[in-house]
This record gives structure tokens, C-alpha cells and sequence, in this order.
């Protein structure tokens, strides 16, 4: 009887730590995510960047200050 109970129970925690999310695991499934999000967002923003440096290089960059008081 005792040793059914403490089968019983090994058993019972070891499917417990096979199903419990560690701190660890769980820190790195959120710094996917945010990876993820955050290569999203650049690959949606490039064309914008682009044509920002493009009207920078059309004004003069930092040379347009003697050009554009």
C-alpha cells in the first residue's frame, strides 16, 4: 500500500515538472515575441526610411546649413 502511494505520487510529480513553465522558459518565449514584432516592424518601416534618406540627400544633408540659413 505505501509503496503504490509513493509510485503514485513520483509519478504525479514527475508529469507536474514535465508540464510546469519555468521562469527561464517563459522569459524567453516573450523575448520571441518581441523579436519577432520588432523584425516585423522594420521590414513594414524600410520603404519609409528610404525615402526619408533620399529627401535628406536632396536637401544637402548636414551641408545645407551654409546653403539654408
Amino acid at each position: 500500500m505505501k509503496i503504490e502511494r509513493a509510485a503514485k505520487a513520483a509519478r504525479a510529480v514527475e508529469e507536474a515538472e514535465r508540464t510546469v513553465w519555468t521562469g527561464r522558459r517563459v522569459l524567453v518565449a516573450q523575448a520571441a515575441v518581441l523579436a519577432g514584432l520588432t523584425l516585423l516592424l522594420l521590414v513594414k518601416e524600410v520603404p519609409g526610411m528610404i525615402r526619408e534618406i533620399k529627401i535628406y540627400r536632396m536637401t544637402g544633408g548636414r551641408r545645407a546649413v551654409r546653403r539654408y540659413p
